[in-house]
């Protein structure tokens, strides 16, 4: 079941998880054979004649659907929380003494998604074309021999090779999230917009402009913080100027003047019921050429609706006096009346005598059309040159593959074009298209994947196919007779020259920026340990520690990973929705079109097969483990607790049998998001009210057991309403356990309790918090190790004795600023290996 790597998980975390959307899924069905793609993202499929969807937009709607989970953890029961409240913490966290010593990267490696020998039929990417691959990069900018890319949680990064080596250079700063990138003509100053704007589910807010006048040896803040805000762009207008195009509105600054507050010049939508989704998201801003900066336009394009009046004032906003006063435009050509204009992205040719424009649809969250101005005005008249049919029948292997290109324009949205010449222009999707007679004919020159293309072939010396890029583009640059795209794989380079032809240069082999939600770690039977982890669009990676480089045995978007501890080979992979799959052969393909996987999922939504009976109500990435003094014996979680009855890896299921049973039901329409188990002892922490603080329906949450002999619900003032999110549990004594929370405290959260870790020592009969001098954030694992109880959080990891817990301290130094959201540790507790949303893998011993 190849899918694309990702793309099912997105929708709305406005600053560090502000808020999110309600939305439902409708799970691709079974449709024909015959099509191979991949376990990647957006189009549920399977490969090699697997499973062909019958639903072309399936991908973009599982991104809706997952869109709560990682948001939620961070603010229910409310739907938003106060920008302060991760300052506050962050503050907190540095005040705390260090115990430990320095982290070492783990993931210092190239990562492999087309290694040869994991290719497997069902599961892998590999040969899909995007070779080595990186974490999601959001922002391009170059100047002089210097090439930077912002990653979504994982910084800054710079190369002075074009690509062949980076370094990352913003490590200093507490905020990693990146929106724009920008250099000031006048003066070479590299500008940094914190705050990624693809408005994903794991999209964090930023705190603030940067500047740096050194190629990024230093920083500096350069006005206010702007705590919060997702920065879409950064724009010199020639006039001494810089313009930021924010979800707070559009802002701007003298570029010297560097320490007075931005200045607001266009927030239209008054928003008179504080609605997180009407703040005047500014997606664009452009200053026309030729006008000394006096022409600057800007689109107000909040993606979708939500209700009533939410999408009123979207449209273009246009300013002749510098940036002093706005006017909404009437557009007139093929845009007049639309009402359904979404997030929107500009480009005018360099002499500013034609404009393009991409355009979202507010009502379809799928692409509107790329449209072209041919006199440069931005009223028009506007003439429609590309849409979801046009890039289809351009060779679109999203389209061939069952999908529609512009699905989800929301999320991959970007526009270049070439200098020299005003039609020859690129539109970054989830595949690049190019046209270079502007807009009368297109090519896509960057395909989705390989697999349905004649060149590709399930034999390695029989496949012709060029390499392409990573899915899911969200930036273009043209530089030096280059374009250079980002993605959710990585930064590709192509030589403006080669019109027309897939012709990429992959960029990623020093670039770490991975996204991981889960990692764990065996001892490999040959030597050595075997550390598997899932991540955003980016399957579920393998490492060796001798190896040169990592490899990709499953692909998708990878979820969470359970590793036998004694046998690195041994492991289960979950793609989304708790679809599993086990592997005892460390996921090698050694035989053309024999799995290296045996498909083990109770899901109702898994796409190889539904068993019977089947879950029908996973999160995004549901929780799975292993008994703490069995490693056969596993436990599941989606709406019911499902146990293996302790086969390990030879738990088999189908669509006619399956060795997991349902033992127990949270209720309809809970979602287990935490789980645990120890010999006949289960805990499971559900969220309900549909786990999304947006919905209409209040958030709930509780911890079940079946300590004693019988399920129950656990009864209990100290836990909060909050997410659960972690168990750990005393494989000595099954009713030691401890349970850990998301989100942060009633002083920032009304309802939302206080503490982050609590501790019983009689199954759920009663609670101590043991949060202590904990920072109030979001805590996201637990492990014990080597006497300490250690927490993962969102700024940082933290420990306190397990004996005697509450003084709580950081661990170790050098870990980079982005969330910590898995720790494990190898059987012999030699090291712990922590695992980060945007900067990859990291150990300490």
């Amino acid at each position: 079941m190849r899918r694309h790597e990702g793309t099912y998980l997105r929708m709305v975390v406005m600053g560090s998880a502000l808020a999110v959307v309600a939305a439902t899924a409708t799970p691709a069905l079974a449709g024909p054979p015959g099509q191979h793609r991949g376990p990647a993202g957006l189009v549920p499929a399977l490969q090699h004649g697997s499973l062909n969807p019958s639903d072309k937009s399936g991908e973009s709607e599982q991104i809706l659907n997952a869109a709560e989970q990682f948001s939620a953890v961070r603010t229910a029961p409310a739907a938003t929380v106060s920008p302060a409240a991760f300052t506050a913490a962050a503050r907190a966290a540095s005040r705390l003494p260090m115990v430990g010593g320095p982290y070492k990267q783990v993931t210092n490696q190239p990562y492999n998604q087309d290694a040869v020998s994991y290719r497997d039929p069902v599961w892998s990417n590999s040969s899909g074309g995007a070779g080595l691959v990186a974490g999601r990069e959001t922002a391009l900018a170059k100047d002089g021999r210097y090439l930077f890319t912002g990653a979504a949680d994982g910084g800054v990064w710079r190369s002075a090779d074009g690509g062949a080596h980076w370094t990352p250079v913003f490590d200093p700063q507490a905020d990693l999230s990146i929106g724009a990138l920008a250099v000031d003509p006048a003066d070479h100053s590299i500008w940094v917009g914190t705050g990624e704007p693809n408005t994903s589910q794991d999209s964090y807010g930023g705190d603030g402009v940067f500047r740096s006048a050194d190629y990024g040896k230093t920083w500096q803040l350069v006005g206010n913080a702007l705590a919060n805000y997702l920065i879409y762009r950064l724009t010199f207008d020639g006039a001494g100027n810089v313009y930021a195009a924010t979800s707070q509105g559009l802002l701007k600054r003298n570029a010297l003047d560097l320490s007075s507050d931005w200045a607001t010049v266009l927030k239209p939508d008054p928003n008179p019921d504080n609605s997180p989704y009407r703040t005047s998201f500014i997606t664009d801003v452009q200053v026309r050429p030729g006008t000394n900066g006096k022409v600057v336009l800007a689109a107000l394009g909040w993606r979708g609706g939500t209700l009533p009046g939410d999408t009123a004032y979207n449209g273009f906003y246009e300013s002749t006096d510098g940036g002093h006063t706005f006017s909404k435009l009437t557009l007139t050509g093929k845009l007049a009346g639309k009402t359904d204009i979404g997030r929107t992205s500009f480009a005018w040719s360099a002499d500013g005598s034609v404009l393009y424009a991409v355009i979202e649809s507010s009502a379809t969250l799928a692409l509107e059309g790329v449209y072209k101005s041919a006199s440069g005005s931005p009223a028009g008249p506007w003439k429609l040159i590309a849409n979801a049919d046009t890039y289809t029948d351009a060779g679109s292997a999203l389209a061939m593959s069952g999908g529609t290109p512009g699905q989800q324009a929301w999320y991959n949205q970007a526009i270049a074009i070439d200098p020299a010449n005003p039609g020859h222009v690129f539109v970054d999707l989830e595949e690049v298209y190019e046209t270079t007679d502007g807009g009368s004919s297109w090519s896509t020159i960057a395909p989705y994947w390989n697999f349905p293309l004649p060149c590709w072939s399930e034999i390695p010396s029989q496949d012709t196919c060029p390499l392409t890029t990573h899915s899911d583009q969200h930036a273009l640059l043209i530089s030096g007779g280059t374009l250079y795209t980002g993605n959710d794989g990585g930064v590709y380079s192509h030589p403006l020259a080669s019109t027309g032809q897939v012709k990429w240069k992959d960029l990623n082999a020093t670039l770490h920026t991975l996204q991981y939600y889960s990692a764990g770690v065996g001892q490999d039977p040959n030597g050595g340990y075997d550390i598997w982890g899932g991540m955003q669009d980016n399957g579920t990676s393998l490492l060796h520690t001798t190896a040169s480089k990592m490899v990709q045995p499953f692909g998708g978007d990878g979820g969470v990973v359970l590793v036998n501890p004694k046998n690195g080979h041994q492991a289960v992979n979950e793609y989304v929705d708790l679809s599993m799959a086990s592997t005892v052969d460390g996921g090698r393909s050694f035989e053309a079109r024999k799995s290296a996987y045996s498909a083990i999922s109770p899901s109702c939504l898994n796409p190889v097969f539904q068993s019977n009976p089947c879950d029908p109500n996973p999160r995004f990435i549901a929780p799975y483990t292993a008994d703490v003094t069995n490693i056969n014996h596993w436990v599941a979680g989606g709406e019911f607790v499902w146990d293996n009855q302790g086969k390990g890896w030879n738990t088999r299921c189908s669509a006619t049998s399956c060795d997991w049973i349902p033992v127990h039901d949270t209720g309809a329409g809970n979602q287990i998001n935490a789980i645990a188990d120890a010999g006949p002892v289960t805990y499971a922490g559900w969220c309900g009210g549909g786990c999304n603080p947006a919905g209409s329906v209040p958030f709930t949450s509780g911890i079940d057991t079946n300590y004693g002999g019988t399920w129950h619900t656990v009864s209990s003032s100290v836990l909060p309403n909050r997410m659960p999110t972690s168990f750990t549990v005393d494989p000595g004594n099954f009713g030691h356990v401890i349970a850990t929370y998301g989100a942060f405290s009633r002083h920032w959260i009304p309802g939302a309790g206080v503490g982050h870790v609590f501790v019983s020592q009689n199954g759920g009969g009663s609670w101590t918090d043991i949060s202590g001098n904990l920072p109030d954030v979001p805590v996201n694992s637990s492990i014990v190790w080597h006497h300490w109880l250690v927490v993962g959080t969102d700024v940082g990891v933290f420990a306190t004795s397990a004996a005697s817990p509450g003084s709580w301290m950081r661990l170790g130094s050098g870990l980079p600023a982005s969330p910590v959201v898995s720790l494990s540790i190898p059987a012999n507790q030699s090291f712990l290996l922590v695992a980060t949303h945007g900067r990859g893998l990291w150990k300490i011993s």
